[in-house]
């Protein structure tokens, strides 16, 4: 009996040890649910309010575009009349989460002036104020223009015949209540640089005339002033060409080999990270000036200023964004710390290209009987040949990828040029060189039709190249 009871008292003991955990979770419950439903009230009444008073600021007539609306707004969120640290933690959570206390602190006393406000520039400073850089200048002469509209990240139709930097600053305080903007309509002279450029941890070059990106590239590399690149992204389409590299290691853009041959004969050959596109421009053409325009006379006095352009420059609206987007991305690592110190490069076939020139070289020599110490071709011709124009394949049917890849001049009975130049095996060059070169004979004959209407499709894509560049 006594068993039977000890059992019973135990069994009640746990009952109630069960039932009063059962109770506590129900009580805890409500009072969480009781919370919940007595903050979303009281957030609801603040929306509420904040509404009544956004609409009492409108009806008094302050807007948007008096640049007083939102300020207003943002200084009464708090006592002090400066930006919460929480709420800006609360902005940059997933960027604190990323980068750490450490990085995001680097990232936020960073500095950055950006010259050049247009497609790539826009959509740079935006995301590295999205990012938390608290401190960014602007620098642009230009103003927005209708077609403007298709790259540009902040401008819009009410923008039309306003300057760039202002359209741009509007939309970063928008985003960002703690961001320092300092806007300039100004053109950056190296006469005058250093007014533009002072206290940056960061220069964002997103110029587009040549003259004047090559004067800031040189300027800041004397100085030791860290400056970003951006190379051209008018007439390119494919968003797996861009990559990240030093300047000296620029593949088949013709921004970046014009920017890279004039910073040579400065004495700057590499230290300047850019962004750039392997693709060669496509089938585009500059778009014509109307020809009432010559016949007022001399077009270039259209100019804004001396050596910039006045032809539209077709560009597809992603392109210069995904630019701008990589360029912010470096800067906000090397900021936080945390640098991209080795960019993988697409193409990473330096070597194989100078092999290709050197045999070509070679060839060449032997061709003609002398020796050569310089081609009329570079490396940058052997990209394009290779890479863009033959796919790393061989001219012959049925293409294979060759093993030993070799240039040669394809008709010996015309000079060496890109368009006179072809990929072969090298069995089928050895054979190139007996059959056609050294007797001076017609290709065709060796070849065929077909192979022939490959490179004569390939010297007319260069022609349009040649045409697009300028060259």
């Amino acid at each position: 009996m006594n068993v039977l009871a000890t059992q019973s008292h135990r069994t009640q003991l746990i009952i109630t040890a069960v039932s009063a955990c059962l109770v506590t979770s129900a009580l805890f419950a409500a009072y969480n649910s009781y919370a919940k439903r007595e903050r979303r009230r009281s957030l609801d009444e603040q929306i509420r309010q904040s509404l009544a008073a956004d609409a009492s600021v409108v009806e008094s007539g302050v807007t948007l575009k008096d640049e007083v609306f939102t300020e207003e707004l943002f200084i009464r969120t708090t006592s002090s009349g400066t930006y919460d640290e929480d709420l800006i933690r609360e902005q940059l959570a997933r960027n604190y989460a990323f980068l750490g206390e450490e990085g995001m602190a680097g990232v936020r006393g960073g500095s950055v002036v950006i010259v050049g406000c247009g497609g790539v520039g826009s959509w740079a400073a935006v995301m590295l104020v999205r990012s938390g850089v608290s401190k960014i200048r602007l620098v642009d002469f230009d103003y927005v223009t209708l077609s403007s509209l298709n790259r540009h990240a902040t401008a819009t139709l009410a923008d039309v015949g306003t300057p760039k930097v202002a359209c741009i600053e509007r939309t970063l305080r928008q985003i960002s209540r703690w961001v320092d903007v300092d806007s300039r309509v100004e053109i950056w002279r190296k006469e005058d640089g250093g007014r533009l450029l002072e206290g940056a941890n960061w220069v964002v070059d997103a110029i587009d005339n040549i003259t004047t990106k090559v004067d800031l590239l040189k300027y800041c590399y004397d100085r030791n002033i860290r400056v970003f690149s951006s190379m051209g992204a008018g007439a390119k389409c494919d968003p797996t060409r861009i990559q990240i590299s030093d300047i000296s290691y620029t593949f088949y853009d013709p921004l970046a080999r014009a920017v890279r041959r004039r910073l040579r004969s400065e004495g700057v050959t590499s230290g300047i990270p850019v962004v750039y596109s392997t693709e060669v421009p496509g089938n585009v053409k500059l778009l014509p000036l109307p020809e009432e325009e010559f016949e007022k006379g001399n077009v270039k006095e259209l100019n804004a200023f001396d050596d910039f352009r006045v032809r539209i420059l077709p560009v597809l609206g992603p392109l210069p964004c995904m630019f701008g987007l990589h360029i912010a991305s470096y800067i906000i690592c090397d900021l936080a710390k945390k640098p991209i110190l080795n960019p993988l490069p697409i193409k990473n076939r330096r070597k194989l290209y100078e092999r290709l020139l050197r045999d070509l070289l070679h060839r060449e020599s032997k061709l003609l009987g002398e020796q050569i110490n310089k081609l009329p071709i570079d490396e940058d011709d052997v990209f394009l040949i290779f890479e863009d124009l033959q796919l790393g394949r061989s001219v012959v049917p049925p293409h294979p990828v060759p093993s030993k890849p070799q240039l040669i001049r394809w008709d010996a009975r015309k000079a060496l040029t890109l368009e006179n130049c072809v990929v072969f095996e090298f069995s089928e060059a050895e054979r190139h060189a007996r059959e056609c070169l050294s007797v001076r004979r017609d290709p065709r004959d060796v070849w065929g039709d077909e192979v022939q209407t490959i490179v004569s499709r390939n010297a007319a894509r260069i022609a349009r190249y040649r045409e697009w560049v300028g060259l």
